[in-house]
């Protein structure tokens, strides 16, 4: 791999030079008011991309799995009922932490490649005349898939049935990089991390909590120390927190929400859609196919691509890493070996995710599969000429 040429896997993601730095600096008194320049500054932006008035935002050391488990730990207790449907390997995953946290889990089986099944959601929350459901998963953008869901259309389906379960949302290949609308959609809680949409290293977890979430936390009985968002929320009244704070990755963060407020939050929306769609132009040319069903549920932050049957997709990201230096995704859990992952998130322009459409198209070339070299680039390109929006 070389360190010259950008990533296009999704997540963590390419990192502008000014954040590495920012990330890279002196020690502080992280108890001295000199943090709390840092820390408010994070909280406020996070509010802002997240695109709410009143969510409560806690930042820890962690990832989005670290996020998932504040969520689940500080509102849930033991033998909670929780609807979730399984269209990938991270919804997958969440459900997997919601049974290790001894909660209840209401399953729908969803064809990977789809997006969430608002429609059955309702028809089970209907059903549940007693309210016995606490919380309802949906993974808004399933990265295993590049599969976006409908997070408004799940809100609906919850106040259709005239149930009061709290609406939890993975936003973690998705906020930052994509529309999010924590207060229009009605999220209790809304989870990402630092090494997606906000072009950081890993190493932190965001989470916003709506009012609704965060009067459940006096209920809440699982156990929590380390993710307990009460003892953060007394660290943050003294410009701290509750233990040492990662203050580099902090001040990284407070330089990625300043870029990304001055780009324009719809500017960075726009600006994904644009070299998505580009990307999906490649495709076409490939004469390939995504993962994702139909293009309402198309990803903007990732593209899953499926190789013809009984070729072993993983190939293309072997080969790209060993020949090329350039890394891709593989394929997670059922589409593993059937499709590889081109990341097209945080720091990227057009002419990035051209390099990277240009050594995908040399691997498969390279691999024999019947591509015309240059096909997928020129498809690109048109796209993009000229700043092409539509």
């Amino acid at each position: 791999m070389s360190f010259q040429n950008p990533v296009f896997i999704p997540g963590p993601t390419n990192m502008p030079e000014a954040i590495r730095q920012a990330c890279y600096m002196p020690t502080i008194d992280h108890r001295s008011p000199v943090f709390g320049k840092i820390l408010h500054p994070c909280l406020e932006g996070v509010q802002k991309v997240l695109k709410s008035d009143s969510a409560k935002i806690f930042i820890f050391p962690s990832t989005g799995t670290g996020g998932w488990e504040t969520g689940i730990t500080n509102t849930l207790s033991a033998g909670d009922k929780i609807l979730a449907a399984r269209n990938g390997m991270f919804s997958h995953r969440w459900i997997d932490m919601c049974q290790r946290h001894q909660l209840d889990v209401q399953i729908v089986e969803t064809p990977w490649g789809e997006g969430l099944p608002a429609d059955k959601y309702e028809e089970i929350l209907k059903a549940d005349k007693n309210h016995t459901i606490k919380a309802v998963l949906a993974t808004h953008n399933e990265t295993a898939t590049g599969v976006k869901s409908d997070i408004a259309a799940v809100r609906r389906a919850l106040d259709a049935a005239g149930h009061p379960a709290m609406l939890f949302v993975d936003g973690v290949s998705s906020i930052g990089s994509m529309d999010f609308r924590f207060d229009d959609w009605g999220v209790d809680i809304a989870v990402t991390g630092s090494q997606k949409g906000f072009m950081l290293p890993a190493g932190l977890a965001i989470v916003g909590f709506s009012d609704k979430a965060m009067k459940a936390v006096a209920g809440a009985t699982l156990p929590r120390t380390f993710f307990d968002i009460g003892d953060m929320a007394k660290g943050y009244a003294a410009n701290a927190f509750p233990y040492t704070p990662p203050v580099g990755l902090m001040n990284g963060l407070k330089l990625s929400l300043d870029m990304i407020l001055d780009e324009g939050i719809e500017n960075v929306f726009a600006r994904h859609t644009r070299i998505a769609t580009g990307v999906r132009h490649a495709v076409e040319a490939w004469g390939l196919e995504l993962c994702a069903a139909s293009p309402d549920v198309y990803s903007d932050s990732v593209s899953a691509i499926k190789t013809p049957e009984g070729f072993n997709a993983t190939d293309i990201v072997t080969v790209a890493a060993e020949q090329y230096g350039m890394a891709f995704g593989v394929g997670l859990g059922e589409v593993a070996g059937k499709v590889f992952r081109i990341g097209h998130l945080g720091m990227l322009t057009d002419a990035m995710m051209l390099s990277g459409l240009g050594v995908a198209e040399m691997v498969m070339v390279d691999l024999g599969l019947d591509i015309k070299l240059g096909s997928g680039v020129a498809a690109a390109q048109e796209f993009y000429r000229h700043g092409n929006k539509a």
